[in-house]
């Protein structure tokens, strides 16, 4: 280490040419930066915090971010030859080639500028000792200072209950005087027997739809998504990880035409099934129903996109991820299970932050066809079993039919509800046509409610 650095506060240049690269990159890498509550005044070196502040100054007039930008913005602000000029962001711009690492050099950044700010606060509070000052008066600005630190760190989350009731007491009155509005606030799954035990999808709450491959997850995903916006006439969004938007449509359009999914992609239509698959096109094409089939997402990417939709639709009602194990997590620490787990905390604080119901797809483990009743078990959740402590309800798919062929029951499926933490658990026997993706209440069976 160079003598001359050895004295030099916390900071991480390379970090803050991250940061600001990314944006340069992908203005959508904002609501990272938002999230982590970042500033300009968090950037140690004084050219990175000028060009910081100009690239928030754009964000909040909600204007495009780019050198051009971004140099007009600084000539404004008097700063553009301070910086170094066009030169030095164009230097900048080409720094990153993926936003992928952004959320981490974000938090470099953050962390950094809070050690720099604990730094003052012993430099201060080590002058007032050299003064001899009382020892209680130090102790004391000694416990102001850093209750400040803290507070603009974390926030005042600790609320009284009688604060807490004020606000309840409201929607008490509320669900007496006008249930329907209150009901507005949450989505049905469009089944009789899991809405009966679940109460609905609430916001805030992190769902898990599990199931080993071929099982129908995605379908019943799919149905649950069709009935919110068709019939619900509320906004649905389906993250594809594994199947193009197209697949994904070819299965929403053969639930909603009834026309064979076989039919569809072997191109074997003829002018009734063209028909139908006509009127059903005028149905979706009038739904608010969004497809995002972009691979290897992580938590914060997903975050991003999931607010700025928020923002120009007006709102979400329902997020479905298919699948969770193909997300990715922000940092590699050559473990998977951890990487889940982080993945799982994710998505669950993001429900929360949004204020919207998460259906996360899982996989389960081989074990459940090791036994001899293959009825899944919240055991049987794959990779990590911070999903089952995370969730808020755990759903999973058996059908009979996809371990013994030859059974009579074919497309009995069971929804075993094993987790629900605002009501009953137990099961719900549905029917899966397979060659239309659907599962109905052919006849509605519910067995083993408990609370």
């Amino acid at each position: 280490m160079a003598i001359e650095n050895i004295n030099l506060p916390p900071h991480n240049i390379e970090a803050e040419k991250g940061v600001i690269s990314g944006v340069l990159l992908d203005n959508e890498t904002m609501w990272i930066y938002d999230s982590d509550k970042l500033g300009y005044k968090d950037f140690y070196q004084k050219e990175h915090g000028f060009i910081y502040e100009a690239i928030q100054q754009l964000w909040t007039a909600r204007k495009t971010i780019d050198v051009v930008t971004v140099s007009d913005q600084l000539s404004k602000n008097g700063n553009l030859d301070v910086i170094g000029g066009t030169d030095y962001l164009y230097e900048l711009s080409t720094f990153l080639f993926s936003t992928q690492p952004c959320g981490e050099y974000s938090k470099i950044v953050r962390e950094k500028s809070l050690l720099r700010q604990v730094l003052k606060v012993c430099q201060g509070i080590s002058g007032e000792v050299y003064e001899q000052k009382d020892t209680i008066q130090i102790f004391d600005a000694i416990e102001k200072k850093i209750f400040d630190l803290t507070q603009n760190q974390v926030g005042d989350s600790i609320i009284s209950i009688g604060d807490i009731l004020k606000g309840r007491i409201e929607e008490y009155m509320e669900i007496v005087d006008n249930p329907e509005k209150f009901n507005e606030k949450k989505v049905m799954s469009g089944y009789k027997g899991i809405d009966g035990m679940l109460t609905g999808f609430k916001p805030g709450e992190l769902i898990i739809l599990a199931a080993r491959p071929s099982m129908g997850k995605t379908s019943f995903a799919l149905n649950v998504l069709t009935d919110i916006a068709l019939k619900q006439k509320k906004s649905a969004v389906m993250i594809s990880l594994e199947m193009s938007s197209e697949s994904i449509v070819d299965r929403i359009m053969s639930e909603v035409s009834s026309v064979p999914m076989y039919k569809i992609t072997k191109g074997d239509l003829d002018n009734e099934d063209f028909a139908r698959m006509g009127e059903a096109m005028e149905i979706l094409g009038e739904a608010q129903i969004y497809i995002d089939d972009k691979g290897a997402l992580t938590v914060p990417e997903l975050k991003s996109k999931l607010r700025k939709l928020k923002i120009e639709k007006g709102g979400l009602d329902i997020v479905i991820i298919d699948y969770l194990q193909l997300m990715h997590g922000t940092v590699f620490v050559g473990n998977r299970v951890q990487e889940i787990s982080e993945i799982s905390r994710g998505l669950k604080e993001l429900a929360r932050e949004l204020e919207v119901p998460i259906i996360a797809l899982s996989q389960l483990s081989r074990a459940v066809e090791q036994r001899v009743d293959k009825k899944p078990q919240l055991s049987d959740l794959r990779e990590s079993g911070a999903i089952e402590q995370d969730a808020d309800a755990v759903l999973m798919l058996h059908r009979e039919d996809y371990y013994d062929p030859d059974t009579d029951k074919k497309g009995a499926t069971d929804v075993c509800i094993r987790k629900n933490r605002n009501g009953a658990v137990g099961e719900v026997e549905l029917h899966f046509e397979k060659e239309i993706m659907r599962f109905t209440e052919r006849e509605e069976k519910v067995r083993d409610a408990s609370y």
